[in-house]
């Protein structure tokens, strides 16, 4: 009798550890493959504003109800190796040309040219290196790393079709004294 009631008592508690288990899944699943996603930076490519081995939690959700803006950090699958993933700075929109020329970025839109301001994001002395002008089509960005002498980008690849993009950063949890939400800068 005593062994058929503790018995019962320990197939009542493996039960209800399953059935918290279970509903876990049910709510973290979701979550983690269509809303965040966490991503570790690997490499140098966005110093000085993000170093190798901070952990990122990447917002999949914006995306599907509006379109990426200028300045916003992304993750996306590269355009070339589809297996890799890396994060850059949107520079140019669907529809603009944007061109590189003595170590400045200038952009220009349907109202004219603008010479982009990164004094928030860079240090004054950094430049952009390289020679060129393209312009982007419908659904396509141009992407470049913060350390724009160690970024493999759109300066390399070309343009970034829409369908590339993962998400935006929206949260630095790692390391603990930089958490932060990251906001687009203002220009």
């Amino acid at each position: 009798m005593f062994v058929k009631k503790l018995m019962k008592r320990n197939l009542s508690f493996i039960f209800e550890i399953i059935k918290i288990f279970i509903i876990a899944l049910a709510i973290v699943i979701p979550i983690r493959y269509f809303l965040f996603q966490p991503f570790v930076v690997k490499g140098q490519s966005m110093e000085p504003n993000f170093h190798s081995g901070d952990y990122l939690i990447i917002d999949e959700l914006s995306y599907r109800f509006r379109d990426p803006s200028r300045g916003e950090i992304i993750v996306f699958r590269s355009p070339v190796d589809p297996s890799s993933c890396y994060i850059k700075r949107i520079i140019g929109l669907p529809g603009e040309t944007v061109e590189i020329k003595d170590g400045v970025v200038k952009i220009y839109t349907e109202q004219g040219a603008i010479i982009l301001n990164e004094k928030s994001y860079l240090p004054e002395d950094i430049k952009t290196p390289g020679n060129l002008k393209i312009s982007l089509e419908k659904d396509q960005y141009f992407v470049l790393g913060d350390n724009r002498t160690r970024s493999y980008d759109s300066r390399k690849f070309g343009p970034l079709p829409k369908e590339n993009i993962i998400g935006r950063v929206y949260l630095r949890a790692w390391p603990l004294y930089l958490s932060a939400k990251i906001e687009a800068p203002v220009y």
